[in-house]
């Protein structure tokens, strides 16, 4: 075996977190390491929303969609914090309903359109900068033409 032991953790490369709306709109996105947790990105995304936030209300609670990584008290914790109400899906819940019918669309697959999305720009797909601040800022402006091509589909 060639390399360093798999077991350290030792992975090159970048995780990215996104925070999309229900649309697909990109809110925030939060750059790491490859071998950080999810978890520890939960807190830092929600913090990272360029646009401000409106206040949950009882009547209009604002909700955070997460896949099975997050099923942890952190995760719950961090969810709580930030004041949405959590949809996390348990880690040894099927994925269909006992009948075999899906009750509600898949949302996960909106945070993952937009990664696809954003992979199409050659200096998101393959991080050529050296300073994780420099890729955070190319991450953002990638995000900023999204709404921008978004916008302009609606008035034109």
């Amino acid at each position: 075996m060639v390399g360093p032991n798999p077991t350290d953790r030792a992975k090159k490369g970048t995780k990215k977190s996104l925070l999309v709306e229900a649309d697909g709109g990109p809110l925030a996105v939060v750059v790491a390491p490859a071998n950080v947790h999810d978890t520890k990105l939960l807190a830092a995304t929600p913090d990272a929303i360029v646009v401000e936030r409106p206040r949950p209300t009882e009547d209009e609670p604002q909700n955070l969609c997460l896949d099975k990584g997050y099923d942890n008290p952190t995760g719950h914790q961090t969810v709580g914090e930030h004041g949405y109400v959590p949809h996390i899906r348990p880690i040894r819940e099927e994925k269909k309903a006992p009948d075999d019918e899906k009750r509600y669309p898949a949302r996960h697959r909106v945070v993952e359109r937009k990664l696809a999305w954003l992979s199409k720009c050659r200096a998101v797909l393959i991080r050529y900068d050296k300073k994780a601040c420099n890729y955070l800022a190319l991450l953002k402006l990638a995000c900023s033409l999204l709404w921008h091509r978004r916008l302009w589909r609606l008035l034109f």
